[in-house]
């Protein structure tokens, strides 16, 4: 009787183990998608770690605008205030959520609900220099499914139009907030 409760065990621990591994492979790994001729999300890898530069909002959204270390390092050196463009290498990624009212706060503010995308750009010059060496995308988030996909208008010329009228601060909206 033993013999054959332990023997249950094993294989109900195995049937366990393989359906949670079926479960994990079904989750989407974003770090695999990529806008069409353009930029990976595999490229700004650890972005949610990265500083805050500047937060933002418009009546339908809030957003913040994070960079890696080589786009902080040229804010905090002056770029673009001080004429100088922005390095090679330097990433922005702006995170957009859809807004709700807090029913916690004793005061009226908004706060993210739902994901809505992630805004990507990227300097680097050989790869795309009709733009400048500014590329762009867009990752669209659907919460229903927990998976991204990449806007279809999010290619590389998309995003550098509506930047080109910021071409004086090399084609960068967001500056970097006092602190």
């Amino acid at each position: 009787m033993t013999r054959i409760l332990s023997l249950l065990m094993v294989i109900i621990a195995v049937v366990l183990a393989g359906l949670g591994g079926r479960a994990t492979s079904a989750q989407q790994d974003k770090y695999t998608l990529q806008v069409p001729n353009g930029l990976k999300f595999s490229d700004f890898r650890g972005y949610e770690n990265w500083q805050v530069v500047a937060v933002s909002q418009t009546d339908d959204l809030l957003k913040v605008m994070v960079a890696n270390p080589t786009m902080i390092d040229a804010y905090r050196a002056g770029v673009p205030g001080n004429g100088k463009p922005f390095p090679e290498g330097s990433k922005i990624a702006k995170i957009e959520w859809k807004p709700k009212k807090s029913t916690e706060s004793p005061f009226a503010v908004r706060i993210p609900a739902s994901l809505q995308d992630i805004f990507l750009i990227e300097k680097d010059t050989k790869r795309f220099p009709d733009t400048k060496g500014w590329a762009y995308a867009v990752f669209d988030y659907n919460p229903a499914s927990d998976k991204f996909t990449p806007d279809p208008t999010g290619v590389v010329n998309c995003g550098f139009t509506c930047h080109t009228i910021v071409a004086k601060k090399d084609y960068i909206f967001t500056e970097y907030g006092i602190r």
